[in-house]
């Protein structure tokens, strides 16, 4: 997922990849557009009044963590619309439990994956090169980099899979139209096609830098509140520290991020973007213009409701468009004024 500011006169609007579409969210509103099988585009836009990020807006760390908990619920809503997008009528009807079943286990997974195994790796093929969990910061940085290791392979093993593969070019799309939105080129596919899938704000960046922050706050706590964590009981209490330091990891790392999108984009600071980028190559791929225009409907829509606000009428019902061109001709008047 990636935030951006434009030019002053313009909102700051994010996206993210789903299934088969693209999610932009601005300040007052989102949208989530997916190409449906039979290739016309379903497209859910609302006005959106964030429950938390916008009070705790000005205050550092705190505001990171509302973000994320805002993105993430979005996220979750916009991923739905695009998968139930992709289904028949029948597949449609049999829904239901299975989605929160599917969340839980995801979180599970993920805690394993990205914190558990990391830790296993560290604490048992450490031994080799004679680091303990004792061992403080150095223990640390060994588990950051199995963690480092764990996403690049877990990145590139969903990557090959062909539904993901087309996640990522929509995730490229996405990039790239946010792009041409922050230089205030005219939002068409020549013009979104010219711009680079790499974006300082994107979530593959906050990952990597979620780990960098990870390691340094993991050495500092981790031996304060555990101090001898050997056999299994002290393994499983590092692992709850380290759970446990999420929220502030994910603070610290919206604020790095911040800065580094706002001030290192240019001159010899880019360098700090490399490591994000790195990775985005993976996450990214170059689209195909069905998928541009996919994600070109999100950017439009997203930023009409954002300046109508509540003075067109929104609905629960997504709307429908064969095609490209028939959203376009429609944008100016989705919905009837009040």
């Amino acid at each position: 997922m990636v935030a951006v500011s434009t030019a002053e006169a313009k909102p700051y609007i994010g996206g993210q990849a789903v299934l088969e579409g693209v999610m932009m969210r601005a300040p007052r509103a989102y949208t989530v557009a997916v190409r449906r099988p039979d290739g016309s585009i379903a497209l859910f836009e609302a006005p959106y009044e964030p429950k938390f990020a916008t009070k705790l807006a000005k205050i550092p760390f705190v505001r990171g963590i509302a973000t994320l908990v805002e993105s993430m619920s979005l996220g979750f809503r916009a991923m739905q619309f695009s998968a139930d997008q992709q289904l028949t009528d029948a597949e449609r009807e049999e829904g239901g439990l299975e989605g929160t079943v599917a969340a839980v286990f995801s979180v599970a997974l993920a805690l394993f994956l990205f914190i558990g195994s990391p830790q296993l790796l560290a604490t048992f093929l450490g031994r080799f090169v004679g680091l303990t969990p004792d061992d403080g910061f150095a223990f640390h940085a060994l588990i950051g980099g199995f963690k480092l290791l764990v996403l690049l392979a877990y990145l590139a093993f969903v990557g090959s899979v062909p539904e993901m593969k087309r996640v990522f070019q929509y995730h490229g799309a996405e990039h790239m139209t946010i792009h041409a939105y922050e230089q205030g080129l005219p939002l068409d596919v020549a013009n979104v096609r010219a711009q680079t899938t790499m974006h300082p704000r994107c979530g593959t960046t906050f990952l990597v830098l979620v780990v960098l922050v990870g390691i340094v706050l993991g050495s500092l706590v981790g031996p304060l509140v555990v101090p001898n964590p050997s056999g299994w009981l002290g393994g499983l209490a590092l692992f709850a520290v380290r759970v446990a330091l999420l929220p502030f990891v994910a603070g610290v790392s919206f604020e790095v991020q911040r800065f580094t999108a706002r001030y290192c984009t240019t001159g010899p600071l880019r360098v700090l973007l490399y490591p994000g980028f790195l990775f985005q190559k993976i996450t990214t791929r170059i689209p195909d213009d069905a998928q541009l225009e996919v994600a070109i409907a999100a950017m439009k829509a997203a930023a009409w409701r954002d300046e109508v606000g509540q003075a067109r009428v929104a609905s629960d019902d997504p709307l429908f468009f064969p095609d490209f061109a028939s959203f376009s001709d429609a944008l100016p008047a989705l919905r009837p004024a009040r």
